[in-house]
């Protein structure tokens, strides 16, 4: 079975948690590819020919979910060739057999534009830096900022904005705990496909 499942959204929006208890669910495969550029900026040197010679054992560093890693992330990130660089590893990851959960910034509108179920998972740059901060801790007021400047690089940049798809449907977490939120999640990937005539894995 061939089938996508993109996950966009802003840092801290919850849509990695979302999207790996979406894999749980449906038995699917997982990719944050965030991770790929923060590897890429973790590596220092050229961003380019890092990107070119990324491997798997690359997204095991245990450094990859610092602020400095998403600063670093979002500054190659904006570079067309470390994008482009990265297309293909991603895309071939989207539909491998058995299904694949993909979050990111780009998946929809860019990686995967046809995926069978997109989602846009978000909540305010508040509440975003507030989930930060607790997780890495520091001055609250420095998080928010840092959160601010990352949407800003993330929306502003030439190359795949972020942005929700046209038809991704958007899942606000401001509000919402996790459970509500992955529910929520489960049921747009249950419509999806049902509309492919796929039966869901059973709960």
């Amino acid at each position: 079975m061939i089938f996508t499942v993109a996950i966009d959204g802003p840092a801290a929006a919850g849509k990695g948690t979302i999207s790996r208890a979406v894999a749980a669910r449906f038995g699917f495969a997982h990719l944050d590819t965030g991770l790929l550029y923060r590897a890429v900026g973790a590596m220092g040197g050229d961003p380019v020919d890092a990107a070119r010679r990324l491997t798997a054992a690359d997204l095991l560093r245990d450094d990859l979910r610092t602020l400095e890693a998403g600063a670093a992330a979002s500054r190659v990130a904006v570079l067309p060739e470390v994008r482009a660089a990265l297309v293909d590893f991603q895309r071939r990851f989207a539909r491998r057999d058995g299904g694949a959960v993909l979050d990111g910034r780009d998946i929809g509108t860019v990686i995967c534009p046809a995926a069978e179920a997109k989602l846009y998972v978000t909540a305010s740059p508040e509440i975003r830096a507030h989930r930060r901060w607790l997780e890495v801790g520091g001055d609250a007021a420095e998080v928010l900022a840092q959160v601010r400047e990352r949407d800003a690089r993330d929306i502003g940049r030439a190359d795949a904005p972020l942005r929700a798809a046209v038809d991704a449907v958007v899942i606000d977490t401001s509000a919402m705990e996790i459970v509500e939120a992955v529910k929520a999640a489960c049921t747009v990937v249950v419509v999806a496909l049902e509309r492919q005539g796929l039966a869901p894995k059973p709960e």
